[in-house]
């Protein structure tokens, strides 16, 4: 388990503090606002939701509180959404259940009593795949692989949309790799979508050595800019594409190291 301590952020919503990385799981200026601009509002996701007529995968690195899952509960609920969702995600360092109990998602996103069901899904967790059913929406699925990144194999379901939300490159470099992203397009549709509140240039650049398109968008909460990504040139042409072959070289040529 984690060691953590629970902390407000400032729009009210609960995050964790890592004592492991030294970091906050969310942006301390807001849990749920960068959240749900990074991940929900950015990515073009929600209208998906309410458009598709076939199911929709998500696949999130780092399930961290499980704030992005209760968000997408939200979602579903106030949006009436029927369209059947299979949320796939991945921790290596599960939050302790005790610490959960003090998450206020459930209040600050309108959820009513849902809070037992997110201290269930962790106080239930165990090494390898965990399938929870959801009572709340049971046309949602959540599947939770509980170790290290490069140990997870495939899975069956090509994914369209992918929250990349671990911790900064800084103290989770190994999460930051070409290794990693190539990874997550072997996962994808071939018009997947990858979305991260990180702008680190060294990031972009080993998101383009595996094969993405990469571009710069507004950030949330006073961040200038947040980074989203597509493997389909017909995603994103809202916002400014960076050079990708200029950043491949940079890598290459070791600019990023030390």
């Amino acid at each position: 388990m984690a060691s953590t301590e629970h902390h407000i952020s400032k729009d009210g919503s609960s995050t964790l503090y890592s004592k492991h990385f030294n970091q906050f799981y969310h942006n301390p200026n807001g849990a749920i606002s960068e959240s749900r601009h990074v991940f929900f509002e950015t990515s073009g996701l929600i209208p998906k939701l309410k458009e598709a007529k076939v199911p929709v995968s998500i696949f999130e690195v780092g399930f961290g509180t499980g704030l992005n899952f209760m968000l997408l509960l939200h979602y579903v609920s106030k949006l009436n959404i029927e369209t059947p969702i299979h949320f796939y995600s991945v921790e290596a360092f599960p939050a302790n259940p005790e610490s959960v109990k003090q998450f206020n998602f459930h209040e600050q996103l309108d959820l009513d009593d849902s809070n037992h069901l997110l201290v269930d899904i962790f106080r239930n967790l165990h090494s390898g795949w965990n399938h929870f059913e959801n009572p709340i929406a049971n046309h949602v699925q959540l599947s939770v692989f509980v170790g290290f990144f490069d140990t997870l194999e495939g899975i069956d379901t090509p994914i369209e949309f992918f929250f990349h939300d671990p911790f900064s490159p800084e103290v989770n470099d190994e999460l930051w790799t070409p290794q990693t992203f190539k990874k997550l397009t072997d996962f994808g549709t071939d018009k997947a979508i990858l979305t991260t509140y990180c702008a680190a240039s060294k990031a972009r650049a080993a998101m383009a050595k595996a094969g993405w398109l990469v571009y710069r968008a507004p950030g949330a909460l006073g961040k200038r800019e947040m980074t989203v990504a597509s493997l389909d040139e017909g995603k994103f042409h809202q916002f400014k594409r960076v050079n990708e072959n200029r950043l491949i070289q940079r890598f290459d040529n070791g600019d990023f190291d030390g």
